[in-house]
C-alpha cells in the first residue's frame, strides 16, 4: 500500500518511525508487563540518535511467563509499504543466563541465502532493531541490573503479503518482511529503504559468487535484460531511479560485470550525469539529446519518445554511448565491465553499449 504525503502544518513532512524502533517499543511495553509493572503507554525508548518518541500501544496481553504489546506504524509522510501495519512483541522468559534470543513471528521472514547482515537461518531482524531492543530491554530493566533473559518474538500481522511487493524474496528473506532501521527515524522521501535493499542486493549476489548483474530501472527493462543474457533472479537488482545508489556501491563492492538497463528517458538523464533519476528530480535537456542525434528536429520534441521517432536507432545508440560513459565515471577504478541495455515500453532492447 502505498501511501500519499500528509504533510504537517506548514508544508513541512513528517518524520516517522521505523519498523525497528516500534518493535523496540513494543517490546519494553511487553518486557515491563512481564516483570509485573504493567504495560507502560505511551512506552518511551531511547533511539541511537538520542531522541526518546513515546509509543501508544494498540495491543495489550499477558499470560503465564510471557508478555505481548504491539504498536502501530507511523512512518509519517513517507510513502512506506508498512506504514499503519502492527508490530506486535511478545516477550517470554528464559532461564538465566541464556540472554536475549529473537524470534520470527507472524508476518517477519527468514534469511535464507548468505550477503546480508544476518546468517541463513536467522529471523529477518536487522543488526540495527536488534540493538534497540535489547538497549529498551535494558533500559527498563534498569542499568545497574544484569541483562534480561528472555526470547523476544516479533510479528507483523499480514507481513507475508506486504512483503509481496517488495523486493525480500529475492533477496532470500522468506515467510514476511524484514525488521529494520538503523537510527529508528523514517526520513520522508529518503528512500533509505531503497538504497538498503539496493546494497543488500548486490551483497547476496556477491555471497552467491554471481559475475554479472544488472541493475534496472522498472519490470519492463528487468525483464529485457534477464532474456538477454539468462540470468538468474538474485542477479537482478531493483535499482529504481537510483542509478547512483548501484554504481557507488558496485564501485566499493565491485562484481566482474554489471549491465545498466532502462527506458531511453531514464538512461538519458543518466547520460547527461544525472544520478538520481526520478522525473521530478532530473529532466532531459532536449538540447543536448539533438546534439546527440546530429538532429535540430529533436530539440523542439516534446518527449524522449517523441525524439525517437524523429531521431530512430541513431539517438537509441547515442543514448546507450552517453549513459555507459557515465557509468563507467561513477565505477572509476574499479574492477567491473559494464555495459548498458535501453530497453522500450514495450521490451524491445533499442540499443546497447559496452562490455
Amino acid at each position: 500500500m502505498q501511501v500519499m504525503p500528509k504533510t504537517a502544518r506548514g508544508g513541512k513532512p513528517r518524520t516517522g518511525f521505523t519498523t525497528g524502533a516500534c518493535a523496540a517499543a513494543a517490546a519494553r511495553a511487553a518486557f515491563a508487563a512481564l516483570l509485573g509493572r504493567g504495560f507502560p503507554d505511551p512506552v518511551r525508548i531511547m533511539l541511537p540518535g538520542g531522541e526518546e518518541p513515546a509509543f501508544a500501544l494498540a495491543l495489550k496481553e499477558r499470560g503465564a511467563g510471557w508478555a505481548r504489546a504491539g504498536v502501530i506504524k507511523d512512518a509519517g509522510d513517507d510513502p512506506d509499504v508498512t506504514h499503519g501495519a502492527l508490530i506486535v512483541a511478545t516477550v517470554r522468559r528464559l532461564p538465566a543466563g541464556a540472554g536475549v534470543r529473537f524470534v520470527a513471528g507472524e508476518g517477519v521472514g527468514t534469511v535464507t541465502l548468505p550477503g546480508l547482515p544476518l546468517p541463513p537461518g536467522e529471523p529477518a531482524i536487522n543488526p540495527g532493531p536488534r540493538l534497540m531492543i535489547r538497549q529498551a530491554l535494558q533500559e527498563e530493566l534498569g542499568a545497574e541490573s544484569e541483562g534480561p533473559d528472555v526470547e523476544v518474538e516479533i510479528a507483523i500481522p499480514g507481513g507475508e503479503e506486504i512483503a509481496r511487493r517488495t523486493m525480500n524474496a529475492r533477496l532470500g528473506i522468506v515467510g514476511g518482511l524484514s525488521v529494520l532501521g538503523t537510527s529508528g527515524i523514517v526520513r520522508p522521501y529518503s528512500c533509505a529503504a531503497w538504497i538498503a535493499a539496493i546494497r543488500e542486493g548486490v551483497d547476496v549476489a556477491r555471497a552467491l559468487g554471481l559475475a554479472h548483474i544488472a541493475g534496472c530501472t522498472g519490470r519492463v527493462s528487468e525483464r529485457a535484460v534477464r532474456r538477454l543474457y539468462d540470468l538468474p533472479e538474485q542477479a537482478l537488482i531493483d535499482m529504481g531511479d537510483f542509478a547512483g545508489g548501484l554504481l557507488k556501491y558496485v564501485r566499493r563492492h565491485p562484481v566482474a560485470r554489471l549491465t545498466i538497463g532502462g527506458g531511453p528517458a531514464k538512461l538519458a538523464k543518466l547520460g547527461m550525469g544525472r544520478l538520481d533519476l526520478h522525473s521530478a528530480r532530473a529532466r532531459v535537456d532536449m538540447q543536448a539529446l539533438a546534439r546527440w542525434a546530429g538532429d535540430a528536429r529533436v530539440a523542439a520534441a516534446h518527449s524522449v519518445s517523441a525524439a525517437l521517432e524523429l531521431a530512430g536507432d541513431r539517438l537509441a545508440e547515442a543514448i546507450a554511448r552517453k549513459a555507459l560513459a557515465q557509468v563507467r565515471a561513477v565505477l572509476a577504478d574499479a574492477p567491473v565491465r559494464a555495459d548498458v541495455v535501453v530497453v522500450s515500453r514495450q521490451g524491445r532492447v533499442l540499443a546497447r553499449a559496452g562490455a
